[in-house]
């Protein structure tokens, strides 16, 4: 969840503040006491999206647990409309124990259940977010197993020695770590060797389209080599047609995850009544 650089408003000719930037840091507050009061009021659920077994594509391997949290109406909050401005503040934090919070949850219901969620590295030594896990675990030791920890690329690098430490600690546990976003940004092969990640989920960015796209069939070929020279499922995100899913089982990959196989879902198929997409 990488944040690009913020300005504050800047300053027009005659020192008058510039509307278009005072706009946005209107929108921005508003953004912040909305997803403050969802946090607040537990205003907030998951949506499941299954990762499907290369080899058995009808057969999910888990389902990656997404967190929508939720206006005082009831409406999904697209999360592109909130991560960015939260990414850096103690609310991103409590997003990440919020999303453990509930994907623990939903693993201590359903015993057959395998999990991912997301976490930023900077929620590591966030005494909540630890707080909430080693609450669910007490109450529930057998999801230690079933849980799966995605980490972006980015999040990775900004701290790989802490991260590192985290991660060895906590697997001794039994969790297993996922490199999300793997490609997107500037793994080095240190952060790699040292870190022990069990998974890499390749970026969606290089594979939408790839059956008929040579050059991002060299990269994630590339991209998963480097995954397996480290021992590291590899997962490709974004797959969206069946002609994409059939080259990436082809180029050996071990599951794939996208629209062509399942929209996230706030009902997903262990629970009863009808399924109902939850995309944004």
């Amino acid at each position: 969840m990488a944040q690009k650089g913020r300005r504050g408003p800047r300053n027009g000719p005659e020192g008058a503040q510039d509307p278009l930037a005072m706009a946005a840091e209107r929108r921005d507050r508003s953004t912040l006491d909305m997803v403050r009061h969802a946090l607040d009021a537990r205003h907030a659920l998951l949506a499941f999206q299954p990762v499907m077994q290369a080899r058995r594509p009808d057969m999910p391997a888990f389902h990656e647990g997404l967190i929508r949290l939720l206006d005082e109406t009831g409406r999904v909050i697209p999360a592109r409309d909130f991560m960015e401005v939260v990414d850096n503040q103690e609310l991103g934090r409590r997003i990440d124990a919020m999303t453990l919070d509930l994907g623990l949850q939903e693993l201590a219901a359903e015993p057959g259940l395998r999990l991912s969620v997301n976490m930023s590295a900077r929620s590591i030594g966030y005494r909540p977010w630890m707080d909430t896990l080693e609450q669910g675990l007490a109450a529930n030791p057998a999801c230690a197993e079933r849980l799966i920890l995605e980490i972006s690329e980015s999040s990775a690098m900004l701290m790989p020695d802490l991260v590192a430490i985290f991660m060895s600690e906590i697997q001794a546990r039994g969790i297993a770590f996922a490199l999300d976003d793997f490609g997107a940004g500037a793994t080095s092969f240190a952060c790699l060797r040292d870190c022990y990640f069990d998974m890499a989920k390749i970026s969606g960015r290089f594979v939408r389209g790839i059956a008929r796209n040579p050059g991002n069939q060299v990269v994630v070929q590339a991209l998963a080599s480097v995954a397996q020279h480290f021992d590291m499922f590899t997962v490709c995100e974004s797959v969206e047609s069946a002609e994409d899913a059939a080259f990436l089982i082809a180029a050996g990959i071990d599951c794939l995850q996208g629209y062509h196989f399942g929209a996230p879902t706030l009902r997903p198929a262990w629970r009863s009544g009808p399924g109902r997409s939850a995309a944004g």
